[in-house]
């Protein structure tokens, strides 16, 4: 019988545990049964707030398989439509009364596994089957699933007893997020622990890279956008500064230096967001903003050391308040901040909220980023516009000067106040492209 008020499913009065998303995908195939369920619209209903490799949905499909007790040779439940999705075949389902397969309900916590009586050789064979170099990566990850509902510390003691079983334990922590109830697999500690550590890192950067390729690329054509109106919005001030010398050209120019300059900084952030969030299942905001600050870091300091060769190299000029590894350090920390607290997933996986929540999300990280850019000013670290000017001052007869800028607010020269808003304007506007182009869901 199926409740989805109380979200179980049962059989013959025994509650089959399945965690959340497992339980609304097999909702969804009922609610469609006798048709063919895409595999599109299957990731568009069930991961709607999250974007994860096609692997998962071939593991959820074989987690309901096993739970139902389907084979997926002759199946009797879920049948598989070649080069489309699933279709639940199964007739014999009883819905709760008063109760619609479809409807929506808070996610209840998943309950501890039922005791279940087990022979040392289960846990042996499923072993042997998990450290076994020959079978292919679906029957590694159906034997961890199965460990661990047949026990998951049994399964760690037997585990551990083995010699090269690295990789195995790292099977095993990474298929825990699947098996309603599993226990936590601890690998500080633990005999061939950092070599178990690894493993997981490859096997999920291998299901995730491409899609945090695509996301850094969207989240650096969002900043580019926002970087491009910032430079188009500083270069029409600057042809409306009353004491302006600068050509009509100026504003496609800094429109230009933007996009590129946004461009370039989110796509060093947005590949330290994706590879946290496709390493770190658990700690993933901890993650998220450590990832996110060493790629602004690093792609802060090949554009420190490229700008500085382009302008001693082509131009012949010296300009030595250039910044790079500090800047992205505090704007990566911040849109990483930002982005983290308003995305929390429990499990780990790629957030791409929807509606107002897209919104909310946007608008956090770039007050996050605008209150970086802010400090950074207040400290002397100029961004893009201070750069600029910084560049014109180093150059004579330059037209470039953003002291214009200053005239607006009565100011003299390049004043603080100007330099403030300036910052703030330029981060807060990047941080808002950036998430807005990092939560864009990519298409399966």
């Amino acid at each position: 019988m199926l409740s989805v008020r109380q979200r179980q499913l049962t059989r013959n009065g025994r509650v089959l545990p399945l965690i959340p998303r497992y339980f609304d995908l097999l909702v969804l195939l009922i609610q469609r049964r006798q048709t063919a369920v895409s595999r599109t619209e299957i990731f568009e209903r069930v991961w709607s707030d999250v974007v994860v490799s096609d692997g998962a949905l071939s593991q959820a499909i074989r987690t309901l398989r096993r739970t139902l007790g389907d084979d997926s040779r002759e199946p009797q439940f879920i049948r598989t439509v070649s080069r489309h999705g699933y279709s639940f075949v199964f007739t014999d389902v009883v819905e709760e009364s008063g109760t619609a397969a479809g409807q929506s309900s808070t996610p209840a916590p998943a309950a501890p596994l039922p005791a279940i009586e087990t022979k040392p050789d289960q846990i042996d064979a499923l072993v042997d089957r998990l450290l076994n170099d020959e079978a292919t990566d679906e029957e590694q990850r159906d034997a961890a699933e199965q460990l661990h509902t047949l026990g998951t510390s049994k399964a760690i003691a037997r585990l551990i007893s083995r010699p090269r079983h690295g990789r195995a334990l790292a099977l095993l922590r990474d298929t825990r997020w699947d098996v309603a109830g599993a226990e936590d697999v601890p690998l500080v500690g633990r005999p061939e622990g950092l070599a178990a550590a690894w493993h997981l890192i490859r096997l999920r950067v291998r299901d995730a890279f491409s899609l945090a390729e695509r996301r850094a690329i969207s989240a650096a054509l969002g900043a580019a956008i926002a970087g491009a109106i910032a430079g188009l919005a500083g270069g029409a001030m600057l042809m409306r500064s009353p004491a302006s010398e600068a050509p009509s050209t100026i504003v496609p120019v800094l429109g230009l230096l933007g996009a590129i300059s946004g461009a370039i900084g989110a796509a060093g952030i947005a590949a330290g967001v994706g590879a946290a969030e496709a390493i770190a299942r658990s700690r993933r905001s901890a993650a998220i903003i450590a990832g996110a600050a060493l790629g602004g870091v690093i792609i802060g300091t090949i554009a420190r050391v490229a700008v500085r060769w382009t302008l001693r190299g082509l131009f012949g000029i010296e300009v030595p308040d250039i910044g790079g590894p500090l800047e992205g350090l505090l704007l990566g920390a911040a849109a990483g901040l930002g982005y983290a607290a308003t995305t929390s997933r429990p499990g780990g996986g790629m957030a791409t909220p929807s509606g107002s929540a897209r919104a909310r999300t946007a608008i956090v990280v770039g007050v996050c980023t605008a209150v970086a850019g802010l400090m950074l000013s207040i400290t002397g670290h100029p961004l893009v516009g201070g750069l600029i000017n910084e560049i014109a001052q180093a150059s004579s007869g330059a037209q470039l000067k953003q002291s214009r800028l200053a005239d607006f607010y009565n100011e003299p020269a390049f004043p603080s106040g100007t330099k403030i808003l300036l910052a703030m304007f330029e981060s807060g506007l990047f941080g808002i492209g950036f998430a807005t182009g990092l939560t864009r869901r990519p298409r399966h």
